[in-house]
């Protein structure tokens, strides 16, 4: 199992996003930010709620699947539940969405502003199998946290 200093992570966003509001700008440098900072991921990125479905946004990775609709996958299923949800075999998952053939596990966490707007999610695969854990879910919260708070969301991501 990986450890993460997810404090030290936390300070790195928030001095990374100092001063910038630009949603795009935001989501890219913290998508890169998490691809780089954690090991064993293929992909490291956000789905945005905009309409009845997910639409891709920045990642770091390969290619992925554009649209999610609400309640589909991990993503649209943790986007409906609004809550975490760890992934330790995504063969095992009902109705998982395979845009890698080589992620083996997943974390998804809702992004939800203080008044209740789901943002849309943040999605980290990993080629390991049981690749993530609750501390992972923790720390990655705070991050998602530091994010909307330092973010001006367009009103399209409902």
């Amino acid at each position: 199992m990986h450890t993460t200093d997810y404090a030290l992570l936390k300070k790195q966003l928030q001095s990374l996003l100092e001063g910038e509001e630009n949603w795009l700008a935001n989501l890219a440098n913290t998508s890169a930010l998490i691809y780089e900072a954690l090991p064993d991921l293929n992909w490291a990125g956000f789905y945005l709620n905009i309409g009845p479905e997910l639409v891709l946004g920045p990642f770091q990775g390969k290619p992925a699947c554009v649209r999610i609709p609400l309640g589909k996958g991990v993503c649209g299923t943790t986007a409906e539940r609004r809550e975490a949800i760890v992934v330790p075999d995504v063969h095992q998952f009902p109705g998982h969405i395979a845009c890698d053939e080589a992620s083996q596990s997943e974390l998804v966490l809702p992004m939800i502003t203080p008044e209740g707007r789901l943002l849309g999610v943040l999605d980290l695969d990993s080629p390991s199998l049981d690749r993530f854990s609750a501390a992972d879910a923790q720390g990655l919260s705070e991050l998602v946290s530091v994010l909307i708070a330092a973010t001006s969301w367009p009103e399209e991501f409902k």
